[in-house]
């Protein structure tokens, strides 16, 4: 098959993010901000996949995430794959994890908590084998599949 001749079109250059829980893509899609920004995005959503049974891949033009970026995906979306794209050939594939520490991503639901109260960056701790996050200031659990972001 030719690369140009896909289910969903190739893109010269930028990011395909693939393997997206379907039922979170448009979530992803809020959370990087896709919706303001200038550049062709596809959205396909409940394409079968061995990994996640339906999934959701987004192509982003010109497009490269930061670090920042692909933290909070991680919190969406773990095990994503990056697929950074450039002249139509794949020249990195990363699976998105989620990180040890989550700086300014997400919020304590604790209403008594610093953060909740005062103009500063919320920080967590991942328990990855737990599935839950730990707020390091006011030492409140939740489970990571609950948490809002900031």
């Amino acid at each position: 098959m030719n690369k140009k001749e896909r289910l969903v079109a190739a893109i010269e250059n930028g990011t395909v993010i693939d393997h997206i829980p379907a039922e979170v893509t448009y979530k992803v899609v809020e959370l990087l901000g896709l919706q303001t920004i200038n550049t062709p995005i596809s959205i396909g959503m409940n394409f079968a996949s061995k990994k996640v049974g339906k999934k959701g891949i987004i192509k982003v033009n010109d497009k490269f995430f930061t670090d920042a970026e692909i933290s909070q995906l991680s919190v969406v979306a773990p095990k994503v794959v990056l697929n950074i794209i450039k002249d139509y050939e794949v020249v990195e594939k990363k699976t998105v994890e989620t990180p040890d520490e989550l700086r300014g991503i997400i919020r304590c639901n604790n209403p008594k908590c610093i953060t909740n109260n005062e103009p500063m960056l919320t920080y967590f701790s991942v328990d990855k084998v737990a599935g839950t996050v730990r707020c390091h200031y006011c030492d409140k659990e939740q489970n990571i599949k609950k948490v809002e972001l900031c």
